[in-house]
């Protein structure tokens, strides 16, 4: 029986799984189990690898798609008890079924996307809604503690803390949680237990009880607490976004624990160029592997607009930078039209890989699936926090519904405002593409529309 050390040993599991599948231990012959969930007696035991099966000869090192090690990655911050073995269980199906490499269908695999699917969506989650306290009310960012209670679901705090260090690097914050509780001093994250759902404050909670939970998860001495003199109503610390965004992030060292903790791999990007090498990697969906490259965005860091499309068509995947085809000289002269320049914008797309079907020696362009833009939503969303607009123009119907998390009837809102759930704006309106699919006669009028939209973005400078 293997045992893992903790609800995301990542290093346990792919270590054992291996000693497992060299041993050409089955999947039904084995049970998982982490150090938490055995008696005191069991826990006591060092983790063991799986039991060696002397009548079988160790086979040879196991080669499985890089993909998939991507997907164990994600899928071991699941809450599911049965994750580690269905990820074991798929490792074995697919060292010793070839076929499944390429079945989009099967039922192992399509449980484990929708269970990735679902730690994104919190992580996502997790990025976009906390609420920040300032303790004490009114000190200046660089002087005050900002605190945040979140409830995870799955195991992601650990995963995401560097995010969070990388995006306020200046300040001093901690997230609790019932789970896990992570606190940034400015130089190093230290990482405590969860908290007592007790201890949650709530939004009408004083300074004192949000000072005191804090202090209960990281065993603060009450002589080092910052002396509190009022309890003002809870507001958002919108001061430390706002400081967040004047600084650079600096290089966020190894986390450091306030008790043993597993080591993760973060789903958080430090740079465009850390982006670009992950999404050139990236095979969660079909479409990079027949691509030549990844497209990412282009323009500057802090563009105060950024404008996303669809996917990369045939020029862009050769070329490796976004809208440089005809879609993309249209939209250069609208935005001429506009006086704005192209690069004080940021361009984009919502999924990074160009899908084409061949017709002779001719790649011709197909829209991407709903699952396969889902598969590069979080991409998309690391790119927009390092980038940081102030405001999103979404360029057709899928970068509209990457964007904003619904069906969008572009013909219905174009022109119009929308929200995402983290607040920024949305201005929807045509991908620059389907002007140039209008007839002749019609094309002036259609790009004079396209123009009146994107007047209306320009109001965020």
């Amino acid at each position: 029986m293997p045992i893992l050390s903790g609800d995301t040993d990542l290093a346990g599991f792919r270590r054992q799984a291996r000693e497992l599948l060299a041993h050409q231990v089955p999947p039904e012959d084995v049970q998982w189990e982490t150090v938490h969930t055995l008696t005191d007696d069991l826990a006591a035991e060092p983790a063991d690898a799986a039991e060696p099966r002397p009548d079988l000869p160790r086979a040879a090192a196991a080669i499985v798609p890089a993909s998939f090690m991507r997907l164990v990655e994600i899928v071991v911050l699941h809450q599911d008890p049965q994750r580690f073995a269905l990820l074991y269980r798929l490792l074995w199906r697919l060292v010793h079924e070839p076929g499944l490499r390429g079945n989009a269908l099967d039922a192992d695999m399509l449980q484990a996307q929708q269970m990735a699917q679902s730690v994104r969506r919190e992580m996502h989650k997790m990025k976009t809604t906390l609420r920040w306290r300032a303790v004490p009310a009114g000190a200046p960012p660089e002087e005050a503690l900002h605190l945040a209670w979140f409830e995870p679901t799955h195991h992601i705090v650990e995963a995401l803390a560097p995010w969070f260090a990388r995006r306020y690097p200046t300040l001093r914050w901690a997230i609790l949680t019932s789970q896990r509780s992570v606190y940034w001093d400015g130089q190093r994250l230290l990482f405590g237990p969860g908290a007592q759902p007790g201890d949650d404050p709530g939004p009408q909670g004083s300074d004192e009880r949000w000072l005191a939970a804090w202090q209960r998860v990281f065993r603060q001495p009450a002589g080092n607490a910052t002396a509190i003199d009022g309890a003002p109503a809870p507001e958002r610390s919108d001061t430390m976004a706002a400081r967040s965004a004047a600084t650079s992030a600096s290089p966020i060292p190894r986390p450091v624990a306030a008790e043993p903790a597993d080591t993760l791999a973060s789903d958080g990007i430090a740079s465009l160029d850390e982006l670009k090498a992950a999404t050139q990697r990236c095979r969660e969906c079909p479409i990079g592997e027949h691509a030549t490259q990844s497209v990412n965005g282009e323009g500057r860091l802090h563009a105060p607009l950024m404008l996303v499309g669809e996917q990369p068509g045939n020029q862009e995947d050769l070329q490796g930078h976004p809208f440089v085809g005809p879609a993309g000289r249209l939209l250069d002269r609208a935005l001429e039209t506009i006086g704005l320049a192209r690069d004080i914008v940021f361009v984009s797309n919502a999924v990074k890989h160009f899908k084409f079907e061949l017709r002779g020696k001719r790649r011709i362009h197909k829209t991407p699936s709903q699952r396969e833009a889902a598969a590069c939503r979080h991409w998309l969303e690391d790119e927009i926090a390092l980038v940081r607009p102030k405001a999103l123009v979404a360029l057709g119907a899928t970068a509209a519904r990457s964007l904003l998390g619904r069906s969008v009837s572009v013909t219905a809102e174009r022109g119009q405002w929308l929200e995402r759930a983290d607040g920024l704006k949305v201005l929807v309106t045509l991908h620059p593409s389907a002007l140039l699919r209008l007839l002749p006669e019609d094309r002036e009028a259609g790009f004079q529309a396209f123009v009146a939209d994107l007047r209306k973005a320009k109001t965020v400078l």
